[in-house]
């Protein structure tokens, strides 16, 4: 009711052509995102592939799962901290879904490997999704499920409560595309993306 009073008096003051801009500036409202935490080996990989779903507005590398606060990459890689290398992704649930989200992960990494990927080895590259919430749980555990009828092998991918996530260092943010000829840029994350462009195309992302 007081949006049509308002939108009554703009057009008795300034004239049915202010009725647009009205319309516009009543319907621009802020707009809802959400967040998931997942990981599976080097967040550069991550990081890369999930920058290509529509619906993610933003990715972050980063470091969970652990117990020391505030950790550094060295820290982390010499797997005193607990920490798994992860992305924190942003996403507008109006356009790509959470569970959507974990299905794309289970295709972007190999979620057999105990604490490896590839030749990455180590905790700290061990498949892991780390949830918000019990909606995020009961989706994460269910996706899990279902992903293990496209894997021979048991997927050993951890669901644990999310109690804290650290960004990575500066240098480790959208380290691919800055960094496309450095030798593991090349060697391992292009192929994953290039695999996981086909993906997105073979199911019409």
């Amino acid at each position: 009711m007081r949006a049509s009073l308002r939108l009554l008096l703009i057009v008795c003051l300034f004239g049915p052509a202010a009725v647009c801009f009205a319309d516009m500036t009543t319907s621009q409202k802020p707009q809802k995102t959400e967040t998931a935490v997942f990981g599976g080996g080097c967040f550069w990989c991550l990081d890369a592939q999930f920058k290509l779903v529509n619906g993610v507005k933003k990715v972050t590398s980063g470091y969970a799962g652990g117990h020391t606060a505030n950790p550094t990459y060295g820290q982390v890689c010499s797997e005193q901290t607990g920490h798994a290398e992860v992305i924190q992704v942003e996403f507008d649930p109006s356009v790509v879904s959470y569970q959507a989200l974990l299905e794309k992960f289970f295709h972007a990494h190999d979620p057999t490997t105990l604490n490896r990927q590839g030749a990455d080895e180590g905790a700290q590259y061990r498949s892991i999704i780390l949830y918000a919430d019990d909606g995020q749980k009961a989706i994460a555990e269910r996706m899990k499920a279902e992903a293990q009828k496209d894997w021979p092998d048991p997927i050993v991918t951890e669901i644990v409560p999310l109690r804290a996530f650290y960004a990575a260092e500066d240098y480790h943010q959208d380290y691919f595309a800055k960094n496309p000829n450095q030798g593991y840029c090349r060697l391992v994350v292009a192929p994953k993306v290039k695999k996981f462009q086909e993906h997105l195309k073979a199911t019409k992302e």
